[in-house]
């Protein structure tokens, strides 16, 4: 599917709204940071040639006046003082050259020769553009040619502007920066704890202080919260309602199927008793789950946690076998724990016959408990569809395998409850690995604090 046009315009933009702020400020800045320049070095501009045309014509009399009146031996010892920064009097014709292209040196051309009120055949010429250079030529009452030399330029300008300049420019941006950091960090921070929004009512409340804004809105999440939470009390209370009600007819149906004559069709309806009492036991547990009461965490070793787990099923002839990995300990509520690992385990001996235990530390320091089989495995575009309740595949992971649909459903949410997440993957070669990471900032997230302030 096309992305729409509005997306495809404004591809090239970065993804974060603060990047997106901190371009469009800092380019704002800068713009209007160069204006300024441009305006400051165009009215320098200005005021350097008004005040050259000034000195100019003041000077220019002067000077060819007194060069008239001294000998030409006095003449080349005086020119060194009446050298200006922008003009210089040469005693020789002027260089070859060209007529003068632009308004400034046509200006300054008349300008020289109304101050010497035209008494002398003035011969000007362009002798180079760039940088603009130009001669404007006279001879004086006794045959010596007289050269004024014009090269005009801008003030220079102090050695330690350009640094104050470009100090000024990273103020700025630091300025810009820590105004856009500063408006999109409650923003982060409200995305981070709408994340970690529990549905079971069970997590912190989001602080409400902060801007005025972000305020309303983490009272808007957690008014939000406290309404998921009412409303999945009310369906799980109802479901574990249902589930404890039919406990009582299914035992009574029990007893008058096994009071019956020993037949076939008397061992298939005690088999589907039996399954739809498992069903109603799990849904009994799922229902549980979803408000499990979590205590004091406990600083668990993991190793020997595992161990006793593997043990457990050891010792009713079960196929499952602890693999060697690393070592580590967190604070965590075991029982709740066990059940993950528990329902793991059930879920690759149901459908492979046999369930691997192991132990890994990822980059990052999260604990990863991993449950692998060589069963059928999942298929890919249905990883994340088996976490969610009563469902199952067909026909490697159906009703025939005796599942319910709710065991990883019970995992995924106590691994939610423990400030985890479980991972499904399939294996190279064939097979499933279930994988319950917690990290250890998260292992005992429901004994936490108040979420940081917004």
């Amino acid at each position: 599917m096309n992305a729409p046009a509005h997306r495809r315009r404004f591809s090239w933009l970065p993804r974060t709204l603060g990047t997106r702020l901190l371009l469009i400020l800092a380019a704002g800045m800068l713009l209007a940071h160069g204006l300024s320049f441009a305006l400051l070095f165009h009215e320098r501009a200005t005021a350097t040639r008004a005040m050259m045309l000034s000195n100019m014509e003041d000077d220019v009399p002067l000077s060819v006046a007194l060069l008239e009146h001294l000998s030409p031996a006095e003449r080349t010892a005086w020119l060194p003082q009446l050298e200006r920064r922008t003009y210089r009097y040469l005693l020789r014709p002027a260089q070859p050259g060209s007529a003068l292209a632009s308004e400034r040196a046509r200006q300054v051309a008349g300008l020289i020769d109304d101050s010497l009120a035209h008494r002398y055949a003035l011969r000007p010429r362009a002798v180079s553009a760039s940088p603009e250079r130009y001669e404007v030529e006279l001879t004086l009452a006794d045959g010596q040619p007289l050269t004024i030399e014009v090269t005009p330029s801008l003030l220079p300008i102090a050695r330690w502007l350009p640094w104050v300049l470009a100090a000024q420019v990273l103020v700025l941006l630091g300025c810009v920066w820590l105004a856009v950091r500063l408006a999109t960090r409650p923003l982060v921070r409200l995305a981070e704890a709408a994340d970690r929004l529990d549905v079971a009512g069970q997590g912190d409340a989001i602080s409400e202080r902060g801007p005025q804004e972000v305020e309303a809105a983490a009272r808007a999440l957690n008014a939000l919260q406290s309404r998921v939470a009412a409303h999945v009390s009310e369906r799980m209370q109802i479901l574990a309602a249902i589930s404890h009600d039919l406990q009582t007819p299914i035992t009574r149906l029990r007893l008058r199927i096994e009071s019956l004559d020993e037949t076939p069709a008397q061992e298939r309806l005690l088999g589907d008793v039996t399954q739809l009492s498992q069903l109603v036991r799990e849904g009994i547990d799922y229902a549980r789950s979803a408000t499990v009461s979590m205590g004091t965490p406990v600083q668990l070793d993991l190793p020997a946690f595992l161990d006793s787990v593997v043990g457990d099923y050891a010792e009713v002839g079960k196929p499952v076998w602890r693999v060697a990995g690393a070592q580590a300990t967190l604070p965590t509520h075991p029982q709740v724990l066990r059940r993950v690992v528990q329902n793991l385990i059930d879920n690759a001996l149901a459908y492979a016959g046999s369930a691997d235990v192991g132990l890994t530390i990822g980059a990052q320091g999260e604990v990863s408990i991993d449950v692998m089989d060589r069963g059928p495995g999942i298929p890919e575009a249905s990883l994340a569809a088996v976490l969610q309740p009563f469902h199952r595949l067909e026909p490697s992971r159906g009703r025939a395998s005796g599942g319910t649909g709710l065991g990883l459903a019970i995992a995924d949410q106590l691994a939610r409850a423990l400030g985890g997440r479980l991972i499904l993957a399939n294996r190279e070669g064939g097979g499933l690995r279930a994988t319950l990471e917690l990290r250890r900032e998260n292992a005992a997230v429901r004994t936490k604090p108040a979420l940081e302030s917004i």
